[in-house]
This record gives structure tokens, sequence and C-alpha cells, in this order.
């Protein structure tokens, strides 16, 4: 799978996201919106995590969908 399935069928994606990353609101799902960057934004905010840990982390779930 790769993230422009993601940003195109966020709405199916969104619980699967946050079943994955539970500290992420539904208000950081909507402003995240399919946007991997946003995601990973969040992933650091919510998490204390580094950039380069958030997108590899991003990256690990995307290969198990």
């Amino acid at each position: 799978m790769n993230w422009n399935q993601i940003e195109g069928n966020w709405e199916q994606f969104k619980g699967k996201v946050q079943t994955q990353w539970g500290k992420l609101t539904d208000d950081d799902l909507d402003v995240i919106n399919g946007k991997r960057k946003e995601l990973a934004g969040k992933l650091q905010a919510r998490y204390g995590k580094a950039q380069e840990e958030a997108e590899r982390e991003i990256d690990n779930w995307l290969m198990r969908h």
C-alpha cells in the first residue's frame, strides 16, 4: 500500500490509524486529513518521538496494511 491510497481513502483509514496510535484524538485525525507529514508531526507531539522515528513507524504501519 502506498500513502496516496491512504490519503484518498482517509475516512476509511482513520480508525486504523487511531487503533495504532491511540493517543491521537479525533481532532488530530481531522487535522491530519490523510497528510503523512501531519501524521508524523502529531506522532512527534503526542508521543515525544523524533521525526525519523515517527517516519519509521509510519513506514512499518504502511507495510502491514
